[in-house]
């Protein structure tokens, strides 16, 4: 019994689409850990590029092999093959909906960017402020509700007052040949690794100082260029901890591919202890580079506890002038 073309189209397509969407579910061997919170909706975005891909490649592949056997000449067979002018509405459906395949990809992935604020460069909103400023919003709304029924359900009000938005960690990202540069403005502590807080809003403001780099952490689905001259932001929230890489995704010279480091998320406390040694780095630094001012004549005259004025270089001509002009 010959089975109706209809019906074996059917099928086919049945199959072919239950076969795209497997695919587009199960792909996490190709992708690295999800660690921040924006990472999902890029997941999202790659699973659908995976199951129209998919669908495409069976379809092509399918007819492809269907092709080599249906149509194979035949061995007896020392005639020309049948002309073929073209089949109009086969040529418009298969140009039509990859076309359509197209642009729904193009408007999707626009609305995932802008989503998670990665399309500007000069922006000065993002999506951490907005994820805070909804959350007040949401946590008002319950409290306002909560006040006019009279009733406030256990913990409702007292977490809806509690909860405040929370400024996003400020992050300047300096890109130069061949080295990433993470300055932190609210501290002044400059890093060649990016050492984040786990589960608090980051802004990074990235520039390049000779040519333009890329800023990309896999695990975090974010790249952002930098552009000499320019500042371009990225804006994220880490979800776990870890060590991830950063790396240049941009050709930006002969030692392009070791231009690495790492960023380094860590928890509440784990941050602030760096924070903290940062800064006593800093200051033992700086104590260090006032010391090495100092001539090694202070040093002697201060070891051996004489008086400052003795060891004291300024402190010492002025009683040199004091005692002429009392001289005079």
């Amino acid at each position: 019994m010959k089975v109706p073309t209809a019906i074996l189209t059917l099928i086919i397509g049945i199959l072919i689409t239950l076969a795209s969407l497997w695919v587009s579910q199960n792909n996490d061997v190709l992708l690295p850990i999800a660690a921040a919170s924006e990472a999902a909706e890029i997941d999202r975005l790659f699973a659908a590029m995976m199951a129209i891909a998919t669908g495409l490649f069976l379809i092509v592949q399918g007819a492809l092999l269907y092709s080599l056997f249906a149509f194979r000449r035949k061995s007896d067979d020392q005639t020309d093959a049948e002309p073929v002018h073209g089949n109009v509405p086969l040529e418009i459906v298969w140009t039509a909906i990859p076309a359509m395949l197209v642009l729904w990809l193009g408007i999707y992935s626009f609305d995932v960017y802008q989503s998670i604020d990665s399309v500007g460069t000069m922006g000065s909103h993002n999506m951490a402020h907005q994820h805070g400023d909804m959350e007040q919003v949401a946590d008002a709304d319950a409290a306002t509700m909560v006040t006019d029924q009279g009733q406030m359900p256990s913990g409702a009000l007292s977490q809806a007052v509690a909860t405040e938005t929370v400024e996003p960690l400020q992050v300047n990202v300096d890109g130069l040949q061949y080295a990433w540069l993470f300055t932190y403005p609210d501290t002044g502590i400059i890093s060649g690794e990016l050492h984040l807080p786990v589960n608090r809003p980051v802004t990074l403001n990235i520039t390049a100082r000779d040519v333009i780099h890329a800023f990309w952490v896999p695990e975090f689905r974010l790249k952002q260029d930098a552009v000499p001259g320019q500042v371009t932001h990225l804006n994220f929230q880490p979800t776990e901890e870890g060590v991830y890489p950063v790396i240049c995704a941009e050709l930006c010279g002969a030692y392009h591919g070791a231009m690495k480091t790492r960023s380094i998320v860590h928890s509440g406390p784990e941050y602030q202890a760096w924070v903290d040694s940062q800064l006593v780095a800093n200051t033992s630094r700086e104590t260090v580079a006032q010391s090495v001012t100092a001539s090694p004549l202070e040093h002697h005259a201060a070891a051996m506890g004489l008086p400052d004025h003795l060891h004291d270089p300024h402190q010492s001509d002025l009683a040199q002038a004091g005692h002429s002009h009392s001289a005079s």
